[in-house]
């Protein structure tokens, strides 16, 4: 079905909804990202019922749609300005640990590292094709009519990006009208695989494969050079369209991020385009607002109707009318915003912000919540847990798409990220990991949520709490009324180092030492140095730190032992075999060692842990992966999820065996725990697993005695007390076998147990 695009049509434009084939197990996945849109600019949050009301409201038709067959996360955050929100979006973590922490000069030229892992590499890597169309933000200079890459290593190209119309530097992208636009693939002997092209929609657009693009032919008034956020969203429908009959025929899903600049001033350009506000002719409002924002909501609604065209194409990708070809239901589409709105006439008369106060580069909600919406007809129904057409208050970060999309299609997430996947919650399963709290840094401000409650310090450590669920708005401070949260707030929130001066950064790091070699011992890890075109921006040389992103894999064809003699600390830390090895890795630590990884330790392919007495410390979890194994015994004052192998040591005859979990216990179904039993007759001697939390329990246990011990048919033996139990090991009429002997578990409330049955015989069903 052909369409004009003339902008009158094109602002009429409504997307369609497709009842098409089942979601496929790794869904295509659409990014909307809009720039300076307050957290009230959507119908959800305010506009619906500002309409209602008589007053002012901006229309996105579209958008409102999208909450309507979608759901509307209410308490969604991105951060307080442009560099960091991409720099935490792309990297997965917070402007604590994230090289870009705010507008820096030059953060073209220092981030994003060649280190930092992106949605782009790991969604390429996973067998998507990627596109990205708009701003980026790094690696290019300012110029205007000749600019210039400074530093290859944190273009798109560079990571995982294969289709590209974007922006290099953020303050390139304060006008709508460059010249020129960097574009990918490129052609050969290109730097960095990126070129310049001529930002005019007829110099790339195809019109004998898209006959209805709007171009400056059918508008005779239209521009040259283009409005960039028109060339942005044509590039993404264009690859919509060819994307989605690739995925149909071939299977291979796709990746899109649009950013584009709207609603980010000057607005008045928009006013230069035909037609710019024929979507408000009839408003009765329209002619009273101010310029301003009368320029921002003609920005919104063109924004929003160039997204009903793109959403229009996933029902129907070769415009033919049937919807035989749909791949909405597939797709996974999100729509955020960077950071919340500015200060403005606009914030004025239409409420941009929702009634939350501060703006854009504050601290306060006004400045990081962000409108966020998700739709995925597969998984997102009128009849599923997450239902469709709904509000949802679950809080979610834009560091979070990272490990989501990353658990969506199927592949590890980098290690120590501060993004927690939601990827459960889409899929509607019960369990998910949680975040303790949620970080957010302003220059001078910061803060931490955790759950309802906000606690915002200054740098002259001022500080303030608020209850963001009895007062979103942020007008009551709490601080005297609640000393001890305060006091347990702070140091959470400085540890998270917000007060660090910018240019500071996690640094990675790799283990180099021998068999046998100290834990402890700088010569042993390889030294991170952050270099680009003859500056040095970080160094971080000596022993392990709680900046560190820290990976000790093997890379030997035998095994590999780091000597865990004095207390380690790191950001995380990822024990392992490199891809294609067979040798583990072990880090062993001695009695009384505590080992902590801040954001995570991990446990990989190959991976060994081993406690003698000693303690594993995390604020997050610590997550033992296929083919990977802890073992001993100690304590872990973090939730572990196991998918490999925990085996849990005796110890002595004085009860200082097992290991005792401070928090939860989680197993899958590919997990393995190894137990040596204690009768629960013997006094001195308590369960080997002690979890203070919840244990969710599936897959295996394997079940073994101290030496000397001869178990007897009807003993009974404690093997796991827990506040709570769930769930039950994976074993056929709860029967475990040892050594051809049977034992029957019994599950109760806080625990498990094993009563002994036969010795010598199979087990039965």
């Amino acid at each position: 079905m052909t369409r004009s695009l003339t902008l009158a049509v094109l602002l009429s434009l409504v997307c369609l909804h497709s009842n098409a084939d089942p979601a496929a197990p790794r869904p295509n996945i659409l990014y909307l990202y809009v720039d300076d849109m307050g957290w009230g600019s959507i119908g959800p949050n305010g506009q619906t019922e500002r309409r209602a009301k008589g007053l002012p409201s901006v229309r996105t038709p579209h958008l409102d749609e999208l909450a309507a067959r979608g759901v509307n996360f209410t308490r969604a955050y991105g951060a307080t300005v442009c560099s960091p929100a991409r720099s935490s979006q792309q990297t997965g973590f917070h402007q604590g640990h994230t090289f870009a922490d705010r507008n820096d000069p030059d953060n073209a030229k220092k981030a994003i590292r060649a280190d930092d892992r992106t949605m782009g590499d790991l969604l390429s890597e996973a067998g998507y094709v990627t596109g990205y169309w708009g701003k980026w933000g790094y690696g290019g200079t300012r110029e205007r009519a000749a600019p210039e890459i400074v530093n290859i290593a944190t273009l798109p190209t560079s990571h995982g990006y294969r289709h590209v119309l974007a922006e290099l530097h953020h303050v390139r992208a304060h006008t709508f009208f460059q010249p020129t636009l960097w574009s990918a693939p490129a052609r050969d002997g290109s730097r960095g695989g990126l070129e310049l092209v001529p930002n005019s929609l007829s110099a790339w657009s195809d019109p004998e494969q898209f006959p209805d693009h709007f171009t400056k032919h059918r508008e005779p008034d239209y521009p040259d050079p283009a409005y960039c956020d028109d060339a942005y969203c044509f590039a993404a429908l264009e690859f919509v369209r060819e994307q989605a009959v690739h995925y149909k025929e071939k299977g291979r899903p796709f990746f899109g991020l649009l950013a584009v600049q709207i609603p980010h001033a000057p607005f008045d350009e928009i006013a230069t385009l035909p037609g710019w506000d024929a979507a408000y002719r009839e408003d009765p409002h329209f002619a009273s607002l101010a310029p301003q924002s009368q320029q921002w909501a003609a920005m919104v609604t063109r924004i929003d109707a160039h997204f009903g065209l793109i959403l229009d194409a996933l029902d129907d990708p070769n415009g033919d009318g049937d919807p035989a070809d749909s791949v909405a239901d597939d797709t996974l589409v999100i729509f955020m915003s960077d950071n919340g709105g500015p200060r403005g006439r606009n914030n004025e008369e239409f409420d941009a912000n929702g009634g939350l106060r501060g703006n854009k580069g504050g601290i306060l909600e006004g400045g990081i919540r962000v409108p966020t919406l998700m739709r995925w007809p597969a998984r997102i129904t009128p009849n599923t847990n997450l239902q469709a057409g709904t509000n949802c208050g679950e809080v979610i970060d834009v560091t979070d798409l990272l490990p989501t999309f990353c658990e969506l299609a199927g592949v590890p997430a980098p290690v120590g990220l501060d993004g927690v996947s939601f990827a459960p919650l889409l899929l509607g399963e019960e369990v998910r990991r949680r975040r303790s709290f949620l970080i957010h840094e302003a220059g001078r401000y910061a803060s931490i949520i955790r759950g309802r409650h906000k606690l915002i310090r200054s740098v002259k450590s001022e500080l303030s709490l608020y209850d963001l669920e009895a007062d979103p708005a942020e007008e009551r401070d709490l601080a005297v009324d609640f000393p001890d949260l305060v006091a347990e707030l702070e140091p959470l929130l400085l540890g998270e180092r917000v007060t660090e001066p910018k240019g500071f950064a996690n640094t990675y790091h790799h283990w180099t030492g021998a068999n046998g070699g100290s834990a402890n011992e700088a010569t042993n890890w390889s030294d991170y140095i952050y270099e680009n075109e003859g500056i040095t921006y970080l160094t971080d040389s000596g022993a392990p730190r709680l900046s560190w992103i820290a990976h000790m894999r093997n890379t030997r064809t035998s095994r590999n032992r780091a000597e865990g003699d004095t207390d380690l600390s790191f950001l995380a830390l990822e024990i392992g075999s490199e891809s294609g090895v067979s040798a583990p890795q072990e880090l062993a630590l001695h009695p009384g060692v505590v080992l902590t990884g801040r954001n995570e330790i991990r446990l990989a392919n190959g991976g060994i842990l081993t406690l003698d007495q000693s303690t594993v410390s995390s604020l997050r979890w610590l997550e033992v992966g296929e083919g990977g194994i802890l073992r001993g015994t100690g304590t872990i004052d973090a939730t572990v999820y196991n998918k490999g192998v925990v085996s849990v040591a005796a110890g002595s005859d004085s009860g200082d065996g097992g290991i005792r979990m401070a928090r939860g216990f989680r197993q899958g179904k590919s997990g393995q725990l190894d137990v040596v039993a204690l009768p629960s007759a013997d006094s001195s001697s308590s369960a080997p697993i002690q979890v203070r939390d919840e244990a969710v329990l599936n897959g295996r246990l394997t079940l073994s005695w101290k030496s000397g011990s001869a178990p007897q048919p009807g003993d009974r033996y404690s093997l796991i007390e827990a506040s709570a139990i769930t769930g039950r090991f994976a074993h056929p009429g709860d029967r475990v076998r040892f050594h051809g002997g049977v034992v029957r578990l019994c599950y109760h409330e806080t625990g498990v147990d094993a009563v002994v049955e036969s010795i010598g015989e199979e087990p039965t069903s």
